[in-house]
């Protein structure tokens, strides 16, 4: 079929053995593409009941068929697996420069399953799996195992990774590349933490075959030439998503306060005008993206000067800064990139944070940080990613 290989790779981890297995035209015109693909796996090999860090769990990651097409919306991977945090359906997705690189290993899906009893890292390619031993990277922070899969795989490729938190089986922990970029929502970090892989590399050079090439060539095109004027386009080029920050304040509609308020009063300090007078931005986008929403910042003053994360995003604003009632960007930045190293999702992690800030104010939890204590909220994020202290307690997530 046009746009897939018609073939998975599916990886045993208990034995360390691996296998392609057909996928026939009508399966994927019936479970459209990477995510309908990933679904239709996912029911059919996990058993009713299974425990989401138990080796009957499989970790599933697809591109679709529009992957590595050069389409700019499709440089984004999915996620899919039973989600530790909420016991059903996850799906998760990230995007920066990995998923040309898993459509050019040469399979429509990458299925894990079983779990092993040492920590591997594995390199995929179009011939299969290599099975590399990761003892040297477990408890390594996010950014360095990428750089030290890069160095050891000797070729050009691109990784995810998981940090201490996917380790550690932390709920909320996510799967990271390009340092910054993150399948963060529903732990699958902690799924493949179980499963003792602490990396995955991805190279190739298989191209799938599409109905019609020039074709795709003139609608991507026009798709570019639409953007170059487009009024959002250059609003998401220019400020990214913290320009929502001011406007949903105005709205009434900026969590705040663990989700008691609307309207945070330090917005000022927060939003996207803030970022741009007082950090250092660059515009950087996913392969072949012209949005180019992501913004890689760097502090220019203070105690955090030099600090450079790509991001925030929104949503990261709004659950250290809204929710926690931080008002400073800077230490925002500060707990986004601490979250990051660890490999933990930024929304649940400020959510957690301020709810424990709640709980405390209310008396009902010691040793919780106040509301505004950027300093207490990054010691708490460091304490659930290794399950430490109060940190133990909020490791398992909000509904535990």
């Amino acid at each position: 079929m046009y746009g897939f290989y018609n073939k998975i790779l599916r990886v045993n981890l208990t034995d360390q053995t691996f296998k392609e297995e057909p996928l026939s035209d009508e399966v994927l015109k019936q479970n459209l593409g990477g995510k309908g693909l990933a679904t239709h796996l996912l029911l059919k090999t996990v058993p009713a009941g299974a425990d989401p860090l138990g080796p009957e769990n499989v970790l599933i990651f697809t591109t679709g068929p529009a992957g590595g097409t050069g389409l700019p919306p499709a440089s984004r991977y999915g996620v899919f697996t039973k989600s530790p945090q909420t016991g059903a359906y996850l799906e998760s997705y990230s995007g920066g420069s990995v998923a040309p690189y898993i459509k050019a290993a040469g399979y429509d899906a990458l299925l894990l399953e079983g779990a092993g009893g040492m920590p591997v890292y594995l390199h995929v390619t179009p011939t299969g799996v290599t099975f590399h031993d990761a003892f040297h990277m477990w408890g390594k922070e996010c950014y360095e195992t990428e750089d030290m899969v890069r160095e050891e795989v000797k070729e050009k490729a691109e990784a995810v990774v998981i940090g201490p938190a996917g380790e550690n089986l932390v709920a909320l922990a996510g799967i990271s590349n390009d340092y910054w970029r993150c399948a963060g929502r529903g732990g699958a970090g902690a799924v493949m933490g179980s499963k003792k892989v602490k990396a995955i590399a991805f190279s190739g050079d298989r191209e799938a075959e599409v109905a019609d090439p020039e074709l795709l060539k003139e609608f991507t095109a026009g798709l570019r030439d639409k953007g170059k004027d487009n009024p959002g386009v250059h609003a998401y080029r220019n400020l990214g998503t913290p320009m929502m920050v001011k406007t949903l304040n105005d709205a009434g509609a900026f969590p705040t306060r663990y989700w008691q308020a609307g309207r945070f009063e330090g917005q000022e300090k927060i939003n996207a005008d803030y970022m741009q007078k007082h950090f250092k931005v660059k515009p950087r986008a996913c392969t072949r993206c012209f949005m180019a929403c992501g913004k890689l910042s760097t502090v220019l003053e203070g105690p955090r000067k030099g600090l450079k994360v790509e991001g925030p995003e929104y949503e990261t604003i709004y659950a250290f800064g809204g929710l926690c009632l931080i008002d400073s960007l800077e230490e925002i930045l500060y707990l986004n990139d601490l979250c990051d190293r660890l490999g933990l999702d930024t929304i649940s992690g400020g959510n957690l944070v301020a709810f424990a800030m709640e709980a405390g104010r209310r008396g009902r939890l010691e040793g919780a940080p106040a509301y505004g204590d950027a300093e207490g909220a990054a010691a708490l994020i460091k304490e659930i990613a290794t399950r430490k202290g109060l940190g133990a307690l909020l490791a398992d997530g909000i509904k535990a």
